[in-house]
């Protein structure tokens, strides 16, 4: 939808979250001297001003990044994910900037990897593709990123990751990511998908994890972060989801042990939970709850 721009949501829950999860899997990928590409469906700006108009509307980023800029003894995954996000505001110390996931995917690749990046929004575009069009390493597009994956797919080098984060603002998306994850698997069986998906009240996001599960092979992992309540008419983002096809085995260890650091540090109320099923060996929802919020 050309209506929607992430810079409004830019660092907040879900995207730390999604990108915790992305940097886990990148860094999987890396074990190996083999080469990888990371097809990214959805790709927006790439990297995010907070203190733009946009970001600072909400302010979403205070309860998502924010909380965490300055704790320690955070999960390995969430140090990691966090100095890179550090990284990514240079040396000033201060959160002004956040990294989209073509930015953290940029800052993990090495010398052989590749990015593929797709975005149909003309202004966010502009800028993807003037942070990107100078990276041998980068190709970003102007097209439609669930069609590029018949295009894109199976990458040359027979590895890589598929992320598609799109913002469900129409609900022909949520059919979109079911046919593309389908169409995906087809032409490159052996792919790591990550889709996000939100968390609302509404049944759609439960009904597409419903049917990923029978798209997808026994090899899937779905992780689940509830952070708030249901607004006063019953709306609003109570959370996310990542739903993984062919995951990492070692993915679903880290995130036991980081969902609930993450549960803790940024759920808003005292019920915010995580959970936590495989496909391979199905376990029963893990929850970890926080005290009442700080003030």
């Amino acid at each position: 939808m050309l209506a929607y721009r992430h810079a409004f949501h830019a660092g907040n829950h879900a995207d730390v979250l999604k990108h915790v999860a992305l940097v886990a899997v990148l860094r999987y990928l890396n074990q190996k001297d083999k080469p990888y590409w990371v097809i990214d469906t959805h790709a927006g700006a790439g990297g995010y001003g907070l203190d733009s108009r946009y970001a600072t509307q909400h302010d979403e980023f205070a309860t998502g990044i924010g909380r965490l800029w300055d704790e320690t003894g955070l999960p390995p995954l969430v140090a990691d994910y966090l100095a890179l996000v550090k990284a990514f505001n240079g040396d000033t110390g201060v959160l002004r900037r956040y990294p989209g996931s073509p930015e953290i995917a940029r800052a993990l690749l090495r010398e052989d990897d590749r990015q593929r990046l797709y975005e149909l929004h003309p202004t966010d575009f502009a800028i993807l593709e003037a942070n990107f069009g100078r990276d041998r390493k980068a190709r970003a597009e102007q097209v439609d990123g669930y069609t590029a994956i018949k295009a894109t797919l199976p990458p040359p080098p027979r590895r890589g990751l598929v992320f598609i984060d799109p913002s469900y603002e129409i609900k022909t998306d949520y059919t979109r990511v079911e046919d593309a994850v389908r169409e995906g698997l087809h032409r490159f069986a052996q792919g790591i998908f990550m889709v996000w998906i939100p968390v609302l009240t509404r049944r759609e996001p439960q009904a597409l994890v419903d049917r990923l599960k029978r798209v997808a092979p026994t090899e899937w992992l779905h992780l689940r972060l509830t952070v708030a309540e249901p607004d006063v008419g019953g709306f609003g983002m109570l959370g996310s989801s990542i739903f993984v096809v062919n995951p990492p085995w070692v993915l679903r260890d880290q995130m036991r042990d980081t969902l609930p650091a993450l549960t803790r540090l940024l759920g808003q109320y005292p019920g915010a939970s995580f959970a936590i099923e495989s496909g391979a060996d199905p376990v029963p929802a893990s929850t970890a709850r926080r005290p009442p919020l700080r003030r």
